[in-house]
């Protein structure tokens, strides 16, 4: 299964990119998984979107497109996802045919707080079932403490938390009947 993983974090030592890393590695060799960069995503205007679409948005919607499965990582500013994460999923909403229709989907994330992203993740689930992509139920992964998780070479899962992530990955499959 080829999955497209997105973090919302344009941070160069972000936890949420950490994570995104470390799923891939969890992931591999049963899954591949591309990182998708919405750092160039230019601010949402429908002006520019007038001119033509910005090729950071096509970039990003076509490797939505070419995967089987989409994977966000938010962190969680202010209570939710940040706006860069927004903005990109706004921009590629406008890209047609809709990339996120029926995309089987999941997501987790991480903060330096104990609830993790629980309510940055309440927040993307709505956005997600607006844009009718099909989420993963469960198991919902909110890594909360990510200082304790991320050393300063950016890794360092626990057993446990690697163990949802490898749920949560066979959860995707199943919903993308890989």
């Amino acid at each position: 299964m080829k999955i497209c993983g997105i973090s919302g974090s344009l941070r160069a030592k972000s936890y949420n990119t950490a994570l995104l890393h470390a799923v891939k590695d969890i992931a591999a060799p049963a899954h591949d998984v591309v990182i998708a960069d919405i750092s160039d995503i230019p601010l949402y205007n429908g002006d520019v979107e007038a001119a033509g679409m910005p090729a950071p948005v096509e970039r990003v919607a076509a490797m939505i497109r070419e995967a089987d499965a989409l994977l966000i990582v938010t962190p969680e500013y202010n209570a939710a996802p940040p706006g860069v994460l927004k903005n990109a999923m706004d921009w590629i909403s406008r890209v047609r045919p809709n990339v996120y229709d029926g995309k089987p989907t999941a997501m987790m994330g991480t903060s330096p707080g104990k609830l993790g992203t629980v309510r940055a993740q309440m927040q993307l689930r709505n956005q997600l079932a607006n844009l009718n992509a099909r989420t993963v139920a469960q198991p919902m992964i909110y890594v909360g403490e990510a200082g304790k998780y991320f050393d300063e070479g950016m890794s360092g899962l626990d057993e446990t938390t690697k163990g949802f992530i490898e749920k949560q990955l066979t959860a995707l499959a199943a919903l993308a009947g890989a």
